[in-house]
């Protein structure tokens, strides 16, 4: 609800047709104090289960957050999340194109990579690129039904880290796709007839005027994208990728200390979620400024004060006053 407020007297009939002080009085919210109170109080309780609890062995904890083997983890986690991105950046942008191209040849094949990896969970993905080498023993190039010019043996070609990133890399490709496609959707179409009339090719055209206005709508879901993508390479755990999980695991194999060794897990997902999460903010500012109409923070602090309707509302009627 809108807050109250109480005009004077001397503000409606104030001498120069000035609209007076205005006194605003929030409205009085009890239950949003009450809420808050219960919360804080289940949040303590849970907090002091949880750091009070002895099996918890926190002197663990404390002893294996920087083990070298779990700061090499780390260091693989994000490895792959950078490189994985990347793969899944660049083929999600060509992908995209080639969806939005008149070629029906090509927009054909970009729907069915779209669904191929889009459907097929990215456990499967992973499992499957693992054991390529059971279908395929040697990956051929050469002329069809002609020679041979180069063999290579599947298993020493697919090793477990190139079928991670393959698995995360073409995966992330296939839902870039759609979020780029998105962005590009949502550029006025008047846009790109300007720069073909313009004498812009088609390439100049998407380079220079589609894609930079694109970035508005790309740029959110992609930083929630690179999320999602740090937290899934510890599905490559199960192909033994020497990633922050499989280093936990290989630790409380030895020592039993399951659930000490998974909250060191934890904490180094949430500090670099934490730090991924930062960055995004900036960045999604960064690309917002102007957006409807909307000055930049800069412009803003440079503006006059607006008095507001309400105050102009009220000069209005200071104004026919006086003029009765």
């Amino acid at each position: 609800m809108p807050h109250q407020t109480n005009i004077s007297p001397a503000a409606a009939g104030g001498a120069g047709g000035a609209g007076g002080a205005i006194q605003a009085v929030p409205l009085r919210r009890p239950g949003r104090w009450v809420t808050a109170g219960i919360l804080a109080f289940v949040v303590f309780f849970l907090m002091q289960a949880w750091i009070t609890n002895e099996r918890m062995q926190w002197p663990t904890v404390g002893k294996y957050l920087f083990a070298p083997t779990v700061l090499e983890g780390l260091f693989t986690t994000i490895w792959l999340t950078v490189v994985a991105m990347v793969i899944g950046v660049v083929g999600g942008i060509l992908v995209a194109v080639m969806r939005q191209s008149d070629n029906p040849i090509l927009a054909t094949i970009s729907w069915f990579f779209i669904w191929l990896f889009r459907g097929v969970p990215l456990l499967v993905q992973i499992l499957v690129w693992y054991f390529l080498a059971a279908i395929v023993p040697q990956i051929i190039i050469g002329v069809p039904w002609g020679p041979e010019l180069f063999a290579f043996d599947t298993n020493a070609l697919i090793t477990q880290t190139t079928a991670a990133l393959l698995a995360l890399g073409l995966s992330e490709a296939a839902y870039m796709a759609e979020i780029v496609r998105a962005g590009m959707s949502s550029v006025d179409r008047g846009q790109a007839e300007a720069a073909h009339a313009l004498g812009f090719t088609n390439q100049q055209t998407l380079r220079r005027v589609v894609l930079p206005q694109a970035l508005r709508v790309i740029i959110p879901p992609t930083g929630n994208e690179v999320i999602n993508m740090l937290k899934a390479t510890s599905l490559v755990s199960v192909i033994a990728v020497p990633e922050l999980l499989t280093s936990v695991q290989a630790i409380y194999s030895q020592n039993f200390q399951q659930i000490p060794l998974l909250v060191v897990a934890c904490f180094w997902y949430l500090v670099v979620v934490s730090v991924l999460s930062v960055g995004q903010h900036f960045l999604e500012r960064h690309f917002a400024r102007g957006v409807h109409g909307a000055p930049s923070s800069r412009r803003a602090k440079r503006l006059p004060p607006n008095p507001g309707p309400i105050t102009e509302a009220v000069s209005l009627m200071s104004a026919e006053e006086r003029d009765r």
